[in-house]
Parts: structure tokens; sequence; C-alpha cells
């Protein structure tokens, strides 16, 4: 028992205190340099009527579905192509790995320099095909589908790697009497690979939706949230309010409520894997 002692005051000084203090930031009238005063739960009733909380949560779950949706399926084509036997397959798969790799900013600077309007090669790639230059994170019409496109580029690789665990698992004995059947390469992917890889799509999901959920470096080192406000997510927004407006209280209110969205997320992605039969597949 008393070893159990240093493992739970450190759980509660890294993980339970700093969230009891947020939330009990998140009933204070706490400007940054003013005096602190208890003002109860005034800060989650002002979020009621913050129409640009409403808007950054929107944008939120929108970037979130897109940027676990488009991982998805591009990882999985990618597992099942490097599923396959064919040379320099080893090297390649080392490749395609590399984005997950890279530090967050340094990823931000290079696609900001590949979005460029004039200097960039987007859109220098988009005029070898006869199509116009695009604004990209320049405009609010397209800026949160391109820094999807930054988000889909560094993790579609962990997907890959999560599906090629799960295709390497699979029992031979379907295939084998599929191709007895006379079975088609697609009737076999379409019901017998893809059904048994479910429970592995959903672990990439959940992986993917939380990560996506709260992310914040590469938005706010490409855009801060702009132009205007086009790629304010709730992360970017309370940030802002807590350390540029300088209301800690405010921006504690916004972090309880992200947290409980990000709890909510959790708690229908573990459903959704116990209702693919994950325990059955494992065993």
């Amino acid at each position: 028992m008393p070893f159990i002692w240093p493992a739970l005051l450190i759980t509660l000084a890294v993980i339970v205190f700093p969230w009891v203090f947020t939330g009990w930031m998140s009933l204070q009238n706490w400007q940054v340099g003013a005096e602190r005063s208890f003002i109860g739960l005034a800060n989650y009733a002002r979020l009621f009527s913050d129409e640009r909380f409403f808007e950054a949560t929107g944008r939120t779950l929108l970037y979130t579905f897109l940027s676990v949706l488009l991982p998805l399926i591009f990882g999985t084509i990618a597992a099942l192509v490097f599923h396959e036997e064919f040379p320099l397959r080893g090297f390649l798969r080392g490749i395609v790995v590399m984005p997950m790799m890279a530090t967050p900013v340094a990823i931000a600077l290079v696609w900001t320099m590949m979005f460029h309007p004039q200097l960039g090669i987007l859109n220098y790639l988009l005029s070898l095909l006869g199509i116009p230059p695009q604004l990209w994170v320049f405009d609010p019409g397209t800026v949160i589908p391109s820094l999807v496109l930054v988000e889909t580029w560094q993790w579609t690789p962990l997907v890959m790697l999560v599906v090629l665990g799960g295709l390497a698992s699979l029992p031979s004995e379907p295939y084998e009497s599929a191709l007895i059947d006379g079975a088609t390469w697609f009737q076999r992917l379409r019901f017998i690979t893809l059904p048994m890889i479910v429970p592995f799509l959903v672990v990439a999901a959940f992986l993917r939706g939380v990560d996506a959920l709260k992310s914040f470096d590469i938005i706010f080192a490409i855009t801060q949230g702009g132009p205007g406000t086009a790629s304010e997510t709730i992360n970017i927004y309370l940030y802002l309010q807590a350390f540029s407006f300088n209301d800690m209280g405010y921006g504690s209110a916004i972090a309880v409520i992200f947290m409980v969205l990000v709890v909510a997320l959790t708690l229908i992605l573990l459903w959704l894997r116990g209702c693919t039969g994950w325990r059955e597949a494992q065993g």
C-alpha cells in the first residue's frame, strides 16, 4: 500500500489539481492585473449569449469531423496498398510515415510557405493543371479545408499503421474459402477485409478524434485563428480570452466546457468501439 502513494500524489498534482484549479478560476471574475472576485456561474451564463463561442464550437466540430474522416479513408487505402508484397515496400512505408514524426511548428512553417498565393508551390501545381490560383488559408471560405489538408497529410500515416496492424492479424481461412468459391479481389475486400478491420478503424478514429478536437499548434502557427475568426476553434478562442484579452475567468469557463466536450466525444467513441465487437475480434 505505501508504494501507491507516490504515484497517487503525482497523479493528483499533474492531472487532478490543474482541472480543479481551472474549475475554481471559472467561477471568478479574474482580469489579469485587477482584483479577483467570486461570481459563481456568471461566466458559464455568458457563454450562452456569446455568438463567437458557438461559431468556434461549430468550426471545431467541422474541423474534427474532416480531420478524422479523411485520414481514415486515405490511411485505409495506404494500409491496403502496403499490406501487399512489392519491391521497396519497407522503404516506401518509412517515407510515408515521416510526416508523423515532424514537429507541428516545423510543419506549420513549411505549409505556410506552400500556401502562399503568389510564391507557394501548391498554386504552381494548380497552374500546371490549368486551375486558377487559390488563396488557401488567406480566404475565410477555404481556410478550414486547407488546415484539414495539413492535418490529413500529417496523420494519415497513423491510421495506416493501425490498420496495417489489423490486416496483419486477420486469419487466412476466410480468404482461402473465398478463393475456392471464386470471389474476386473486390468481393474479398468488401465482405471479408473491411468488416474484420472495423474495430481497428474505430480505434484509429478514437485516436484521431481526440487529437483533432484539441488541435491548437498547427492552427495557431499557420493562421492564429484568422483570417478574421474564420479558423478560430474553441482552443484558439479560449487561448485568446485568457492570454490576449487577459480574462482568465472566462477563459477557464471555456476550458471546462471544452473538457466536457472532449469527454463526451471520448465516451461516444468508446461506445462505438464496444459496438464493433472489439473483444470478440481480439479473442
